[in-house]
């Protein structure tokens, strides 16, 4: 399986959100939380309001309490937007005057509520940032906290067993911001690092063949509401220069929204994760792949069972036929059932079903721990 979350990063990230170590990241993250404050207020305390940047054009900006005017980023708009049950594209072609007088005839007309916004103030330098406008239930994880929590583990991420991957299984002599996998902006985060230093041996890993094998895991957050927060962790051949992820295998993840509990949620569950995960000993993750293995299914009545209770019957069908085609024989073991899904899943066209697949591909090989 080829993962593509990182390719995308590197594709689309410009020059300002390219981290080239973890120092760098928690120095720039640490520095957005110190310039930002959350607030709880009611939805009839704010207010949207042209403003003229030149005698032939206005802007748009949202009024806060007292009058306090602050400027939307184009992500905090739509969620403004949403919250006034107006359509943020449409809005956004509209004068600033009728587009103001929308929103604020949309959140005229929606009960009373709090709402949470993030606010950001540069000292001296511009006026202040909604960076986000949320639900009061909203449980903000920091990019700061993460970030950190990263380095105190894995270093600068750079030096470290577990860094920023090599190309093509050669480790990179300098990371720069055209190789890096290190990202953050004003809205989310992204890191990428991998242990290519223990490589470990796969016995019988393709057509009876072993193959090498590294370790690696995602993290990615957002602050201010575009994304949820979580970890996955595989097993990879090797990563190439556009930084797709090839031969995946064991694909886990775990995915937390935030609500209220998040961010206790990042201190019990997911820090220990990723610690468990950087400590588990290659003769462990050997040692569960060959469990995997010896788990077996008596048949192929039992194969299509085991594979109709996870997966629609298309979809039974397609992954038994991808793994035959794979490896030149029918499913028999968990391991199998892994390739099978990891092979089919090479072929679906659309992300969100590709990494629905690679979860739960990862969790049936956890089935023989």
């Amino acid at each position: 399986m080829e993962l593509m979350q990182a390719s995308r990063q590197w594709a689309n990230r410009p020059a300002d959100q390219r981290f080239t170590s973890l120092d760098a990241l928690v120095a720039h993250t640490n520095h957005q939380r110190s310039i930002s404050k959350g607030l709880s207020i009611a939805n009839r305390m704010i207010s949207a309001a042209p403003i003229k940047d030149d005698d032939t054009r206005k802007s748009l900006v949202v009024m806060g309490p007292g009058g306090a005017a602050t400027a939307p980023t184009h992500w905090s708009f739509s969620q403004l937007a949403a919250r006034a049950g107006a359509p943020a594209g449409y809005l956004r072609s509209l004068p600033a005057d009728i587009a103001a007088d929308a929103i604020n005839w949309g959140l005229a007309k929606r009960d009373v509520e709090d709402i949470g916004v993030l606010l950001r103030k540069e000292d001296g330098i511009g006026a202040v940032e909604l960076a986000a406008v949320t639900g009061p239930q909203y449980g903000r994880v920091w990019n700061a906290q993460i970030a950190t929590a990263l380095r105190e583990r894995f270093g600068d991420g750079v030096t470290g067993d577990f860094r920023v991957p090599g190309e093509w299984g050669r480790a990179l002599e300098t990371v720069t911001t055209d190789n890096t996998t290190i990202y953050a902006s004003d809205r989310d985060m992204f890191v990428f690092l991998a242990d290519e230093t223990h490589r470990f041996d796969v016995p019988d890993r393709r057509n009876g063949k072993s193959g090498e094998m590294s370790r690696g895991f995602f993290v990615w957050n957002s602050e201010v509401g575009s994304a949820s927060f979580g970890i996955a962790t595989f097993m990879f051949d090797y990563v190439c220069g556009n930084r797709i992820v090839w031969g995946a295998q064991g694909f886990e993840r775990l995915n937390i929204r935030h609500t209220k509990s998040a961010p206790h949620r990042l201190i019990e569950e997911v820090m220990p994760a990723i610690h468990s995960y950087a400590n588990r000993s290659v003769s462990g993750i050997i040692d569960g792949i060959a469990k995997a293995k010896h788990a077996r299914l008596n048949d192929a009545e039992a194969v299509a069972d085991f594979l109709q209770k996870r997966f629609t019957k298309s979809q039974a069908v397609a992954i038994s036929a991808a793994h035959l085609a794979e490896e030149s024989r029918p499913i028999e073991s968990l391991w199998d059932v892994t390739v099978g899904v990891t092979a089919y899943a090479r072929g679906v066209r659309y992300q969100d079903e590709r990494v629905k697949l690679e979860t739960q591909a990862g969790k049936i090989m956890a089935l023989a721990r």
